[in-house]
């Protein structure tokens, strides 16, 4: 297996890109973890079974997964739902072979070895299926933003089935949250939805 690296200010300014290596060992991806980890923070590594996608995240990517991340722990904090975040450190499990880094994760209550809730910002769509590497990792739900709104899977009898509500946030509107989700302003997203927790408003 051969791997060309970029210079960390080149790998910063390039688009989402995605390159899919077959036939990679455990020992070789956790190699890379090592190697890349620390100075290439905008790739992200998904390792299903001997296949290893690496994809470089754009500035549009990481504004939106920012956004979605301070809009949930807004939504914890107004609803004092104790949480841990976690953000996009990697999770991975041998004996599954399988690992990924999501672009922001929590645990609900305290801090587990495994997220309970992953939040995935899609732009582009790769070859190796997240889904299953969650599936093999044991987390019970995930949030998969896409063309403007939340796709929730919940991981039942070893099967992720899509659902209209969160089970593991029952009280949390998912389209009301989606409103928000509007990271060229920020701040004021951000304070827009607390107002909406308060009140039980609408967006304008």
């Amino acid at each position: 297996m051969t791997f060309q690296t970029l210079a960390p200010d080149v790998a910063q300014l390039l688009p989402e890109q995605r390159v899919v290596l077959e036939g990679v060992s455990w020992q070789q991806y956790e190699l890379l973890l090592a190697t890349l980890g620390n100075d290439f923070p905008a790739l992200r590594l998904s390792y299903l079974e001997g296949t290893l996608e690496i994809m470089t995240t754009s500035p549009s990517h990481e504004e939106l997964k920012k956004m979605i991340a301070m809009l949930m722990e807004a939504y914890f904090q107004e609803t004092r739902t104790r949480f841990h975040a976690i953000g996009s450190a990697t999770f991975r499990k041998v004996a599954k072979q399988r690992g990924l880094e999501p672009d922001e994760c929590y645990c609900l209550g305290q801090k587990k070895e495994f997220p309970d809730l992953a939040i995935e910002v899609v732009l582009s769509h790769g070859l190796v299926d997240k889904l299953d590497i969650y599936r093999g990792l044991g987390v019970p739900e995930v949030w998969v933003w896409e063309a403007g709104k939340f796709s929730v899977y919940h991981l039942r009898n070893e099967i992720y089935e899509q659902v209209n509500q969160s089970e593991l946030l029952p009280e949390c509107n998912i389209e009301l949250l989606a409103n928000y989700v509007r990271p060229e302003e920020q701040f004021d997203a951000v304070m827009d939805f607390r107002e909406a927790l308060r009140t039980g408003g609408l967006p304008e």
